[in-house]
């Protein structure tokens, strides 16, 4: 059976499940946990903190989290309630689940009546959405400040909580000859990138469903415009081939090139298992040519040998001048964003402190800066460049105070973070959009799952 007629099936299935969705309109009563959030919501920090302090003095607070820096952040929160009550003391634990379990983890701890896990710092919106928050498993805390610095009125905004947005972008061995200034050179024929299978991290099956949004398939279709006759011939016949599906897919007039650009990554990447071993692997000088779509900041990590360097590495996106071709920049999509999120479990043992410890991450507090001017509730990922505070006047601050200095930029050029405003502009960063991603996991997701059924071995 042709994937076309498998997926008009889908489709058909697809609206038959939706129409039954639609019908349960209940609305459950507030939990206990919610209701201190809206309280929460209200407060100034300071305020927050010690409603913490009454609740969690001597006892111990367990988190978990996609970012194993949650352990680090933790002691300099604890050291923030001491400068308000030099008797507080609290022990924690921090868990970093492998392999996509920490929503198996928090669905079964939410069974609980009282949980174990008092908050989570969580990444993959689609699942989020669909896992934790349309089930009750997680609650939303909005920060008092954070509205503030993000001029929004909590009341209004029907957002996550991100930390922060991290970024997976386009870099290449540049040992050779081979330049990469275009996105389609990815997919080309003979190109296989690296890149963590989709099914072992869901966010970057996130990444292919985004490239569908009309903003982003248009990023795709303007890069092929520029390439050579010769390389269109090669694009063409995909393209044309999936123009029906786009049409069935409910996508704007540009899907046939998401699509298509999706379909030739997919067939092609050689699965890895983590970003890690993909860096380390791109930076050796015997790489020639490779290239990769993986975590900016595993770039960190890094030490310098006589056969591994990050010189070795060029950013895609941060290449200007004269190109191969046209005499352009480099053209269309230069990574991906996605976010940790924030959230409280809605059965939390410790409410009042978990909605600290993230009022804590996500807000500036003047008396919470140490001796070197680390910012320091965000100080545990603030090093590094790809990670960027959802907090603008942290964001600026964490800019000022470290891209070039610490995250070694000055040394070398791949370290040299431009910043989030110039990854979202410039850089063409596809954005994680949780609602867009649940929206289409079904009818692009399911496109998708037959891509990989079929992929060639």
């Amino acid at each position: 059976m042709k994937i076309s007629k498998i997926l008009a099936l889908l489709l058909v299935v697809f609206s038959c499940f939706v129409l039954i969705a639609c019908g349960d309109s209940t609305k459950k009563e507030k939990s206990e946990t919610e209701k201190i959030i809206l309280e929460a919501q209200k407060m100034d920090f300071d305020e927050l903190c010690r409603k913490a302090i009454e609740e969690s003095n001597g006892k111990k607070f367990y988190g978990v989290g996609n970012s194993s820096r949650g352990k680090k952040a933790l002691p300099k929160f604890i050291e923030y309630l001491q400068t308000l009550n030099p008797s507080y003391t609290m022990d924690f634990d921090w868990q970093q689940p492998k392999n996509n379990k920490i929503f198996d983890q928090l669905t079964t701890d939410g069974r609980k009546e009282v949980g174990t896990f008092a908050m989570t710092l969580i990444q993959d919106g689609n699942q989020i959405q669909s896992k934790m928050v349309n089930t009750g498993v997680l609650d939303r805390f909005i920060p008092k400040e954070w509205a503030k610095a993000n001029k929004i009125d909590i009341n209004d905004y029907e957002g996550f909580l991100p930390l922060q947005t991290l970024n997976k972008v386009f870099m290449y061995n540049n040992t050779g000859n081979k330049v990469f200034d275009n996105c389609w050179d990815f997919v080309a024929q003979g190109e296989h990138g690296l890149y963590m299978d989709i099914d072992s991290e869901i966010v970057g099956k996130n990444f292919l469903y985004m490239l569908t949004q009309e903003k982003y398939a248009t990023y795709l279709k303007d890069a092929y415009q520029v390439l050579p006759a010769s390389e269109k011939a090669y694009f063409d016949t995909t393209i044309n081939a999936l123009a029906q599906d786009a049409v069935d897919l409910g996508l704007g007039p540009n899907g046939k090139y998401a699509l298509a650009w999706i379909k030739l990554w997919v067939e092609s990447y050689n699965a890895q298992t983590d970003d890690g071993p993909i860096c380390n692997t791109l930076v050796q000088k015997s790489a020639t040519d490779k290239f990769g779509l993986l975590v900016y900041s595993k770039l960190r990590s890094i030490e310098e040998t006589a056969e591994v360097s990050k010189n070795n590495i060029t950013i895609a996106a941060y290449q200007q001048g004269e190109s191969l071709y046209n005499n352009v920049t480099y053209q269309g999509i230069g990574g991906y964003g996605y976010c940790h999120y924030l959230f409280v479990t809605d059965n939390s043992p410790l409410p009042w402190t978990a909605c600290a410890f993230i009022a804590y991450m996500t807000i500036i507090n003047e008396g919470a800066a140490d001796d070197a001017g680390k910012i320091a509730g965000f100080s545990a990922w603030g090093a590094d460049m790809g990670g960027y505070s959802s907090n603008p006047d942290l964001a600026a601050l964490n800019e000022a105070v470290y891209k070039h200095k610490t995250a070694g930029g000055l040394e070398f050029d791949c370290k040299n973070d431009r910043g989030y405003e110039w990854w979202t502009t410039t850089g063409k960063l596809v954005l994680e959009d949780p609602e867009y991603c649940a929206e289409v996991a079904f009818t692009v997701g399911s496109w998708i799952e037959l891509l990989t059924k079929y992929k060639p071995a």
